[in-house]
């Protein structure tokens, strides 16, 4: 199914922000972190799979058992190779809440001001942080934070979406019990990839845009 979304004024300002951001040199001082996350079933082997042997593959049943649901929180700063996933049991506004300010107060507690690409999930606004924290401890928290909003259905100007279809190509494409082999399957792709710092190339630009989506554009005064 499409979702195909009118190329309105609002549309273009937040693509043109987000692609200035993304042609910015990498900096220690003002990273820009892309977030977003991924809900997950949790399905367990109905009868023992048939090891792999010498000659065949290992083979399992095709019937399989429910164990539940589960979420991944994915952090991926694409100019320095860094990302961070966490597995949650849920994803509402505590669980991103929390998620967030352990990235402010752990990874990039040094940082002067952390630029969050974000979609425009209802989880993802301020007023979840004054919700969970109170005002005075969100104004505290955000205080170094600058939020960039992709445009309304066009998540693909999230680089977050990269890193996990490679999460999901490389980990989750299997069957997967519980929340605990998830988390340790995660941690040891998540520190591989670190450790060879794995960036992510971005090379689609405002001109690029431009030439490709002009036609679609509504212009101000249609809006």
């Amino acid at each position: 199914m499409w979702c195909i979304g009118e190329l309105s004024e609002e549309y273009r300002t937040r693509m043109y922000d987000l692609l200035e951001l993304y042609a910015r040199p990498i900096s220690k001082v003002e990273p820009v972190i892309c977030i977003d996350e991924k809900s997950l079933q949790l399905i367990c082997h109905s009868r023992e799979p048939l090891p792999m042997t010498p000659y065949n593959p290992s083979k399992q049943d095709y019937e399989y058992v429910r164990n539940g649901t589960t979420n991944l929180f994915v952090a991926v700063e694409p100019k320095a190779g860094q990302r961070i996933v966490s597995v949650t049991e849920r994803r509402g506004k505590i669980d991103f809440v929390a998620f967030i300010d352990e990235l402010l107060t752990g990874t990039y507690a040094k940082a002067r001001r952390i630029h969050l690409v974000l979609d425009n999930l209802n989880t993802h606004f301020r007023k979840c942080f004054d919700d969970g924290l109170g005002s005075r401890a969100a104004a505290k928290l955000l205080r170094r934070v600058q939020f960039h909003y992709t445009p309304k259905h066009a998540s693909w100007l999230n680089m977050a979406e990269i890193e996990i279809g490679i999460l999901s190509r490389q980990c989750l494409d299997r069957r997967i019990a519980s929340r605990e082999v998830l988390q340790s399957e995660v941690d040891a792709l998540q520190q591989a990839r670190n450790e060879e710092k794995r960036t992510i190339e971005w090379n689609f630009t405002r001109q690029e845009a431009d030439l490709k989506l002009g036609r679609h554009y509504v212009s101000k005064l249609a809006c």
